[in-house]
């Protein structure tokens, strides 16, 4: 269920009360006539359920509302009433598959911001698995994978490909690619720093790594882990039961080939730097296509419910 709270011009409020009381998906109507100062409106208030939640928002769009007035979503976690259950049962469809379209754009538009935040994610994440590739450490990797923030650019991209919004397209190309290239370079900065204290060496790079070599040597299953992790990113961008551990996955096939990447650069082992590079772009092409046709299956149901 979701919470919608709708600042509406006076000359509009009897078509979006109509809009509301008459759609089966809403319900919790309330109106405030003159109560809003600014902007200047009426102030209305329904509740929503996920499933009918975008052709509501799509609407109240159509009719200048956004532009206008203004339209606030907000989740609401319980909700204990006999006329919020009967709105469930007169939509069709299970509201934790729903998807809200405008939820979407705005949470992946804010994740690919290019911010000091996404950087120094980017380069700590970055850093922490190119000491866990030399160490070959399993347990840093996934430190690594923990702290890595690139899960919402690529999704980002993904939206913005299937919703044809070329500015989200636009930033979230720009995060992604300021984002490793400042945690590849940091790294080789770092590799470098931490060989002359002694610290590490080339030889911990060419020695045998039981655990990590996979990161710098792709082949089809890369392909498969990175289109399997595209669809269950997406699955919990747009589902009602999201798990923070996602983004986890993500990064298993990204932030590690980076990182071995500028560890290899900066001992100058090309052959291993051009398989991590090659891993991560196979990787991250996977991604985006799992991610993209994952985001149109879903359009696609959603206009034919």
């Amino acid at each position: 269920m979701l919470h919608l709270r709708i600042i509406c011009p006076a000359d509009r409020t009897e078509a979006v009360e109509k809009l509301l009381i008459y759609d089966d998906g809403v319900t919790h109507v309330v109106v405030l006539p003159g109560t809003a100062r600014d902007p200047v409106g009426d102030l209305m208030l329904c509740d929503v359920v996920r499933e009918g939640a975008s052709r509501v928002i799509e609407r109240l769009r159509e009719l200048g509302i956004e532009r206008d007035g203004s339209i606030m979503v907000e989740r609401v976690d319980t909700t204990l009433s006999a006329a919020a259950a009967r709105a469930e049962k007169r939509v069709p469809g299970l509201g934790v598959d729903a998807v809200v379209w405008e939820e979407i754009e705005n949470t992946t538009a804010q994740e690919s911001e290019l911010s000091g935040a996404f950087l120094t994610f980017m380069v700590v994440a970055t850093v922490i698995a190119g000491i866990g590739v030399l160490l070959d450490q399993p347990i840093l990797i996934v430190g690594a994978m923990v702290v890595g923030p690139e899960f919402g650019p690529l999704a980002a991209f993904c939206v913005g490909v299937v919703r044809r919004r070329a500015s989200l397209i636009r930033r979230s190309l720009l995060a992604l690619a300021a984002g490793f290239t400042a945690g590849m370079v940091v790294t080789v900065v770092t590799t470098r720093l931490l060989d002359a204290l002694g610290l590490v060496d080339k030889a911990m790079l060419l020695g045998d790594r039981p655990l990590t070599n996979f990161i710098w040597q792709p082949d089809a299953l890369s392909w498969v882990v990175g289109f399997l992790a595209g669809i269950a990113g997406m699955l919990s961008l747009t589902s009602a039961k999201a798990g923070t551990l996602v983004g986890v996955l993500i990064s298993v096939t990204t932030v590690p080939a980076a990182a071995n990447a500028a560890v290899a650069l900066a001992y100058g082992v090309p052959d291993e730097a051009f398989g991590s590079a090659l891993q991560l772009l196979i990787n991250v092409a996977a991604i985006i296509l799992a991610g993209v046709l994952t985001l149109t299956v879903q359009r696609l149901a959603f206009r034919r419910s």
